[in-house]
């Protein structure tokens, strides 16, 4: 084995010249023997991707959708070939619940090694699984791991597959897997902000466009925005996610379909419909749709959309509870930690910070997908494998960042009432329900009136007795400034 890359990262090396023959078992390939441990259940050429991709540091094992995904591809491969007769039912039974024993035994997940990042449009992967496979059943056969004259990688488990359909097929059911999780937490964030908009529905507030005072609306409706932003990108992802259930399992190099049953990929995808309970069906171009990556770019692109909705909301939370005394402090986010290792008493945003940071690393794998798809030539891609990588990333950090979110901030927010009342007390920005009533010109004159000689803005209406105070009390209701249903009230209720 050539050693010369010294990376400093861990991973295992096998010398043919070290071991006893106990501890090794031969495997071959075109470039020739390997020694490989015989406690693995890999093989050859997942020994060989070891050599050639110690790049990251990240095994495939650590992303378990898709582990899960490609064998659920396996599984329903084995059942069709079953089916159509071209598998011993010896084989294809022992490859079915060597698939399952892999399924239900999150503690196989180790043998998957080979680094997320490498290069062969996933081949390295699909072999690392194909041969897990294997050895599994050959486990359960009670037979020697790497005898694969009895159940083989290639010829038995990859049987009328290729990488080329086996893999993004796997890594759309994988994909779908992983958005279960996601869409999960989101919607506990949106009834979080559901609950957070009902219990400030009568905290009156002003809102502000650029960063300035605009007009009056309640701190409730603020954070019920929040609430449908979210509910929001759920359907669109669901929407998007819908484009992943074209799949080209049976179009094995190319999508012509080369060393197939004609059959294969049609009952192969109704046996992945049993298997998942997706609504998969088969792309009606296979060529096509093996060469192409769309679906994954417009998946990530929802991604993106969600990561910045969320960034933004993070961005206000950090605005309406700046200070305590030099900002906004409209709201209170739960202190979690102590904010400085020199100011006493100091506390930060750090949850909404950590979302904020979230969001850019998910636009940055974006980018990534983005140029993958652009880099694919012919009739391939061979950068699905760095998609993955970037899709399963983002939707990760995305997951935990979106649990934190609910139970480490919003959940606990608190609303400064006295705050929110003193700015619109302190405003003149409530001259704007004035305008249909006393013009925009006299309107903006008490503005800047009030702005010159600091004076609340009611006073000096009074003052120039311009409406009889009665008809002021209607006009400036506070259910007509803020568009509510109901009555709002701008004092605090008794405990």
């Amino acid at each position: 084995m050539d050693n010369a890359v010294n990376d400093g990262l861990k991973r295992p090396v096998y010398d043919d010249a070290t071991g006893s023959h106990e501890d090794f078992r031969p495997e071959k390939d075109l470039l020739g023997f390997r020694k490989i441990p015989q406690n693995v259940r890999w093989g050859i050429h997942t020994a060989r991707a070891q050599d050639n991709f110690p790049i990251s540091g990240i095994p495939i094992g650590a992303s378990p959708f898709l582990v899960k995904g490609m064998v659920l591809v396996k599984q329903a491969a084995a059942r069709t070939n079953f089916r159509l007769g071209t598998l011993e039912t010896w084989r294809a039974d022992a490859i079915d619940k060597a698939c399952q024993n892999i399924l239900d035994n999150q503690v196989l997940h180790e043998e998957f090694v080979v680094d997320v990042m490498q290069g062969g449009a996933g081949t390295s992967t699909n072999m690392n699984v194909n041969e897990v496979i294997a050895n599994v059943a050959l486990d359960l056969l009670g037979k020697a791991h790497g005898d694969y004259t009895v159940l083989h990688p290639n010829d038995h488990v990859n049987m009328m597959q290729s990488t080329n359909d086996s893999y993004p097929t796997g890594l759309r059911v994988a994909v779908l897997l992983a958005l279960e999780p996601l869409l999960e937490t989101l919607m506990d964030l949106a009834k979080s902000l559901r609950a957070k908009s009902a219990e400030f529905r009568d905290v009156l507030k002003l809102g502000r466009t650029q960063l300035r005072d605009a007009v009056p609306m309640t701190l409730g409706q603020e954070f019920g925005a929040f609430s449908t932003m979210i509910q929001s990108e759920i359907a669109n992802l669901k929407n998007v996610s819908g484009q992943l259930l074209a799949i080209n399992l049976g179009g094995t190099a190319i999508g012509t379909g080369i060393t197939a049953h004609p059959d294969f990929g049609a009952f192969a995808t109704q046996e992945l419909r049993r298997l998942t309970g997706y609504e998969f069906e088969r792309a009606p171009d296979l060529v096509e749709a093996t060469s192409d990556v769309g679906a994954f770019v417009s998946f990530s692109g929802a991604l993106k959309r969600l990561s910045l909705k969320l960034s933004k909301i993070a961005g206000d939370l950090r605005l309406l509870s700046s200070g305590p005394w030099a900002g906004f402090g409209e709201i209170s986010l739960p202190a979690v930690q102590a904010g400085s290792s020199i100011m006493p008493g100091k506390v930060n945003p750090v949850i909404p910070e950590a979302i904020n940071q979230v969001a850019y690393l998910v636009c940055g794998h974006d980018l990534t997908v983005t140029m993958c798809a652009e880099g694919g030539q012919l009739q391939l891609n061979p950068f699905e494998p760095m998609i993955a990588h970037c899709l399963f990333s983002s939707m990760h950090c995305l997951t935990n960042a979106v649990t934190v979110l609910t139970t480490r901030c919003v959940d606990g927010i608190e609303a400064e009432w006295e705050r929110c009342r003193s700015y619109i007390e302190g405003s003149a920005s409530i001259i704007t329900a004035l305008v249909p009533r006393l013009g925009y010109e006299v309107c903006s004159r008490l503005a800047k009136r009030a702005l010159v000689e600091k004076r609340k803005i009611l006073d000096l209406l009074l003052e120039e007795s311009l409406l009889p105070s009665e008809e002021l009390a209607e006009l400036l209701r506070p259910e007509l400034l803020t568009g509510a249903a109901s009555g709002v009230s701008v004092e605090r209720p008794q405990s």
